[in-house]
């Protein structure tokens, strides 16, 4: 039983592009349901919830009906300008199934690193919290890219899911993704691959243990989830890093079950 988790109310919920794609390209209207039910049950039990989605160049590809994610950054921008679009429209429409209001919140990574920018985020946050909406986050990828003197890019969602759990002050980061947790090597090569099911610290052991990037559709892998568990330690936060096959697992990591990989410190 993890305790410490019992107690937690304010809650970052990251969800990948992978969890939210089929195989064939199209989008999983299932999670994106399942997923609004349960956040607004937890919001209706009295918990802070913030969402962290992925799933713009996804959405967007989906949406022109193109084949693969284009190379050039302009065509980049212009197909998560569109994909951003649906994606809320999915996200308002399923949510309102449950008489649940979102808003939406769209970062780069300069917005955090100077403090007025940083103070409006924080208060844009809390005010929606304050309203019993839930926040939507994602990188604004209209306008964020990675060239040379424009470096205002988070790089992927799990570095912006931390980022967001930290300057919220969030108790807990629930880092749902399209592997069970983080093993001692590659499950899907290795049978025989062990899950860590608690993590103190994330050292340059863990690190080596990890590697390879997302799917086709996103950006992050093993790594970047673990570097941001490393910044949610450095907090003396909490995470949580779990499949989202089913997002009523949530459920149950917030009842304190022993369920994928779980990040605490120590001594907090």
């Amino acid at each position: 039983m993890r305790n410490k988790i019992l107690d937690c109310k304010r809650i970052v919920i990251k969800i990948g592009t992978s969890s939210l794609m089929l195989a064939d390209g199209s989008v999983n209207y299932q999670t994106i349901d399942r997923l609004a039910y349960v956040l607004t049950v937890l919001r209706n039990q009295g918990k802070e919830i913030v969402l962290v989605s992925s799933g713009a160049i996804g959405v967007g590809l989906n949406h022109l009906n193109l084949p693969h994610r284009p190379k050039s950054i302009p065509e980049q921008q212009a197909v998560a300008s569109v994909g951003q679009a649906e994606l809320m429209n999915l996200y308002t429409r399923f949510f309102s199934h449950y008489n649940q209001i979102v808003g939406q919140i769209l970062m780069t990574l300069d917005i955090v690193q100077f403090p007025e920018s940083r103070r409006n985020a924080v208060n844009a946050f809390e005010q929606l919290l304050k309203m019993d909406i839930i926040p939507i986050v994602n990188e604004n990828d209209a306008v964020s890219v990675e060239e040379l003197d424009h470096l205002t890019k988070f790089g992927d969602n799990d570095r912006l899911s931390a980022t967001v759990a930290e300057i919220i002050s969030a108790d807990l980061l629930i880092m749902l993704s399209d592997v069970p947790g983080f093993y001692d090597k590659n499950p899907t090569a290795h049978p025989d691959a062990v899950l860590f099911h608690t993590i103190h610290a994330v050292t340059s052991k863990e690190m080596a243990l990890a590697g390879g990037n997302g799917s086709k559709f996103g950006t992050g892998g093993m790594a970047t989830k673990l570097k941001a568990a490393k910044q949610i330690l450095k907090n003396k936060q909490q995470m949580v890093l779990t499949q989202a096959t089913d997002p009523t697992v949530l459920f149950d990591i917030l009842a304190g079950k022993e369920i994928g990989t779980y990040f605490v410190r120590e001594d907090k």
